[in-house]
């Protein structure tokens, strides 16, 4: 069961199984883009409730012995996107936007930088393409891009399409990588400039897949 603090129904705490941890049950913290396991902490009724109402992650801490919002005194705090309740009732898997790090050791996860999934930056970059769109910063190469509009954008994709052919064929393997990057990035910028991302391109994919 899955939901958001916008447009879908609370999780029903009367489902969880409270007994098992005396009132306490674990929550997986996962970065609802890139997949990333941000951290684990426990939650009580009053935590969910207030995570909840307020869409800023909060947790039962079990040494301070209160309730504690993540980044209250460091101001990183999680965003709620979805909660969701593991099959025996039992364990929590939070969706969350984090602002800022979500260690007090500075790292990305508690469980160190290392942790996103290989193909979670993909993710990350196509959140960044879409704030490009947005801000359209001084001086950045994608605002330049977006100045130039969608055909001239279209226009690099296809470039950059020739040259990742070219050397397939023609270079060597830091060739074709490159290449291949180049053109994984401007086609970002592209399915951004029509209203898209990577997510709607990729639901194609796992329609054709089913």
């Amino acid at each position: 069961m899955s939901e958001t603090i916008s447009g879908f129904d609370p999780l029903d705490l009367s489902q969880i199984d409270w007994s098992k941890s005396d009132g306490l049950v674990p929550a997986i913290v996962q970065h609802w883009l890139t997949g990333e396991v941000l951290m684990l902490g426990y939650m009580d009724h009053k935590a969910l409730t207030l995570t909840q109402s307020s869409g800023k992650v909060s947790f039962f801490s079990r040494s301070k012995q209160r309730l504690w919002t993540k980044g209250e005194s460091s101001g990183h705090v999680l965003h709620l996107k979805s909660i969701r309740m593991d099959c025996d009732r039992d364990t929590l898997l939070v969706l969350a936007d984090p602002h800022g790090p979500t260690c007090h050791l500075g790292t990305r996860s508690c469980f160190g930088n290392e942790v996103r999934p290989p193909l979670g930056f993909l993710a990350q970059l196509d959140a960044l393409v879409e704030k490009r769109k947005t801000e359209l910063p001084e001086g950045s190469y994608t605002t330049k891009l977006f100045h130039g509009g969608t055909r001239r954008i279209a226009q690099k994709v296809g470039e950059e399409g020739v040259e990742t052919a070219l050397a397939a064929v023609a270079q060597g393997d830091e060739e074709l990588l490159g290449e291949a990057a180049d053109l994984i990035f401007h086609l970002t910028v592209l399915l951004r400039a029509r209203g898209f991302g990577l997510e709607d391109a990729t639901k194609v994919l796992v329609e054709r897949h089913g």
